[in-house]
C-alpha cells in the first residue's frame, strides 16, 4: 500500500509515518521543513518533498495516476497558540486544504483523509447558539468546520472518498507545543501555581500510539462521508483528568479550581464516543490516560532541564 501525508514532520503526521512503514507502506511525505527532524530519510520507504501544500499540484508530475491510493491531510498552520485566532492563516488552511482534495482527485487518489478536531464540533456549538460570546480561538474550529462544509460536497462531485476525523485532545512524548496539557505539566515541573475553570466542561484526552493507529484504520477501513472521532473511550469532565494528573506527577502541587471563566460550551459526553471507529475499523484504545501522562510528564522533565 502506498499513502501520501502532508504535514508530515508535525507531531501527528510524522508519527503515523513511522506506524505506516512499520505496516508495509511506502509513503511520500509533504512538510514545508527543509531538514525534517521527525522523519527518517534514510529509510527507503519513504519519499520525501520540500513543498508547501499551497502548491499541491506539484504531485502531477511526478506522481503516476493511482500510484497512491491513500492521502492523509494534517498540514495547518495554527492548531494551537495564539494563530488559532488569526483569521489569516486559518482562512488559507480552508484553501490550501480544498487544493490538496482536488489535486488528490486530479492524480487518482480514492481515499482521502482528513484531520480535524473536537474544535470543530465545539466552535458549531457555541457560534450558532444565541448569546454566547466566543473569542477569537475559536476561528481555528471555524476554520475546520468550514473545510468540511466546502469539501464534502466538492469530494462526492468529483469522485474522490472523503473520510473526516475529530481528534479529541491528542498528547504524548515529543509533543513540544503549548497545548493545555503540556503547559500545566510544565508548570508542575517549574513549581508554579495553578489555575483552571471550575473544570465541569466534559473532555477527552488520546495518547499519540492511539492517535496514530485510528488513521491508519481509517485509511484502511473508513468510510467514505462519515465522519470519525478519535478518543480515548473515556471522556470524563476535565477536572477529574486534573485530578489524575495531581495524583500522578505531583500530588503537592497548588491547584485552583473555578478562577478562570470558562468560555465555552458543555459538550455532552455522547459526542465523544467512539462506536462508529470501532465498529468500522476496528479501533481500540491501548493507553490509560494515567499512563500516558506519566510518560510525558518524565519526557518533559528530562527537555526542561
Amino acid at each position: 500500500m502506498k499513502a501520501i501525508v502532508t504535514g508530515a514532520n508535525g507531531f501527528i503526521g510524522s508519527n503515523l509515518i513511522k506506524n505506516l512503514l512499520n505496516h508495509g507502506y511506502q509513503v511520500l511525505a509533504i512538510d514545508v521543513c527543509e531538514k525534517p527532524k521527525r522523519i527518517d530519510l534514510s529509510n527507503s520507504g519513504i519519499i520525501y518533498y520540500q513543498h508547501s501544500v499551497e502548491d499541491i499540484s506539484f504531485l502531477t508530475k511526478v506522481v503516476s495516476h493511482g500510484e497512491y491510493p491513500l492521502f492523509f491531510h494534517f498540514a495547518w498552520r495554527g492548531s494551537a497558540g495564539s494563530e488559532r485566532g488569526d483569521e489569516k492563516i486559518q482562512l488559507d488552511n480552508v484553501s490550501q486544504a480544498v487544493k490538496c482534495l482536488r489535486t488528490a482527485a486530479e492524480i487518482g487518489v480514492e481515499k482521502f483523509v482528513f484531520s480535524s478536531s473536537i474544535a470543530e464540533l465545539e466552535t458549531k456549538r457555541l457560534i450558532y447558539q444565541d448569546g454566547t460570546a466566543p473569542d477569537p480561538h475559536f476561528i481555528y474550529g471555524a476554520a475546520k468546520a468550514a473545510c468540511h462544509e466546502i469539501m464534502k460536497p466538492i469530494a462526492n462531485s468529483i469522485g474522490i472518498g472523503l473520510v473526516w476525523t475529530y481528534i479529541t485532545n491528542s498528547y504524548g512524548v515529543g509533543d513540544p507545543t503549548v497545548r493545555f496539557l503540556n503547559t500545566t505539566l510544565r508548570k508542575m515541573i517549574h513549581g508554579e501555581n495553578i489555575s483552571f475553570t471550575s473544570g465541569i466542561q466534559n473532555y477527552d484526552f488520546v495518547y499519540i500510539d492511539d492517535v496514530i493507529n485510528a488513521f491508519r484504520l481509517i485509511g484502511e477501513k473508513g468510510v467514505p462521508n462519515k465522519a470519525y472521532l478519535i478518543g480515548s473511550g473515556e471522556a470524563k469532565p476535565l477536572r477529574d483528568f486534573l485530578q489524575d494528573v495531581i495524583d500522578i506527577v505531583k500530588p503537592s502541587s497548588e491547584i485552583s479550581f473555578g478562577n478562570v471563566p470558562y468560555t465555552g460550551v458543555q459538550t455532552p459526553l455522547e459526542a465523544f464516543s467512539i462506536d462508529s471507529i470501532s465498529r468500522d475499523c476496528g479501533f481500540a484504545p491501548l493507553v490509560s490516560f494515567r499512563k500516558g501522562i506519566k510518560l510525558v510528564y518524565d519526557w518533559l522533565k528530562e527537555t526542561e532541564k
